[in-house]
């Protein structure tokens, strides 16, 4: 192309070399602003892929959190227990995602331990082989060259381990591994027992309490709330008590030894913990007539009693007066050794 142009210019030949070197700058110039083109498009798509994939990341977190959420928060719940499940399924979740991020940084640093003890044994296997010395040299050095490969090399023999010393306390990789290995074979163990236990059922006698008792029992399993024990109980009670055809489970609230229990509780934590009330143990559901009532006594047995049923609004119109006046709300980090009455 220059030299097209170069041949219809008429000025002198320092002019014409000056117009081409103008014209070969121009030409670098647009080449380099080409190539930082091409570099600006390829940034920009490298982010947009990255970004595209962070989103991808969370929405799929947290599809598998609402996901979750949805099957476990089964009929009408507070938004008070519906923020508290939440938050206690995006951290379970969390967790999950990092114990997967530790356990693949663990397996690469595996990998790359094991690419760097491939590469010693390959590099001691060089450094023991001997190569042949350049054709260039003269027969006295490759004469001395060659008896020294005729000499016997002799490897230093390596200190082993005294069997007389205790090395328990030692790092030892296969000894982790099996211990890991049996720790997660525990793990599923302990897991499998307690599933079966929650899956128990147990049969429950509460009393629906509106100024007296009202006794009824239902058979409910280990591993359920007291939120769907409610639901069950309401849906038993309804038929009986006209005051209950329009109420929701929300508006009830179930006594136990005199611990108002939350809802979100299940029958397996207080047996597992085997926890207890003001009145006598949470972990037991056989029952026992409330000496109180009976013999108007000042001291409690080590005896489980009927938990009961009541509405929210009854309460609050009566917790001025005994019982309600004894209730209090269940606090897992309070201890009653002893049952005593005031």
């Amino acid at each position: 192309v220059l030299q097209s142009k170069m041949a219809f210019y008429k000025g002198a030949a320092s002019e014409g070399s000056r117009a081409m070197r103008l014209l070969k700058q121009r030409e670098r110039k647009q080449e380099e602003i080409e190539r930082k083109k091409k570099e600006i498009e390829e940034s920009e798509a490298q982010r947009v892929a990255k970004v595209t994939h962070i989103n991808a990341k969370f929405s799929s977190h947290y599809d598998a959190v609402e996901a979750q959420l949805k099957s476990e928060t089964v009929g009408l719940v507070t938004l008070y227990e519906m923020k508290s499940k939440q938050e206690t399924l995006v951290k379970e979740r969390e967790k999950d995602l990092a114990k997967k991020r530790a356990e693949a940084a663990v397996q690469e640093r595996k990998e790359e331990k094991k690419e760097r003890r491939e590469r010693a044994r390959k590099q001691a296997q060089m450094s023991k082989l001997s190569f042949g010395v350049d054709e260039e040299e003269d027969e006295e050095e490759e004469g001395s060259d060659e008896e020294e490969m005729e000499q016997p090399v002799f490897k230093k023999k390596k200190l082993g381990k005294n069997p007389d010393v205790d090395t328990s306390f030692l790092p030892d990789r296969d000894r982790e591994e099996e211990e890991n290995r049996l720790r997660e074979e525990l793990r599923q163990e302990w897991e499998g027992k307690q599933e079966k236990i929650k899956n128990e059922e147990i049969e429950i006698t509460f009393s629906y309490w509106d100024g007296s008792g009202h006794r009824r029992t239902v058979k409910m399993k280990k591993g359920n709330s007291i939120q769907q024990f409610l639901q069950r109980c309401l849906e038993m009670l309804r038929k009986d008590f006209t005051e209950l055809r329009s109420a929701t489970v929300e508006q009830l609230m179930y006594i136990k030894e005199d611990l108002i229990i939350p809802h979100h509780y299940t029958f397996y934590d207080f047996i597992v913990t085997k926890a207890r009330g003001k009145s006598g143990p949470l972990f037991s559901f056989d029952v026992h007539e409330d000496v109180r009532l009976v013999n108007d006594a000042t001291v409690e047995k080590d005896e489980s009693h009927a938990g009961k049923v009541v509405l929210r609004s009854w309460y609050e119109r009566n917790k001025h007066i005994f019982p309600a006046s004894r209730w209090e709300p269940y606090d897992p980090e309070k201890k009653w050794d002893k049952y005593t009455v005031k």
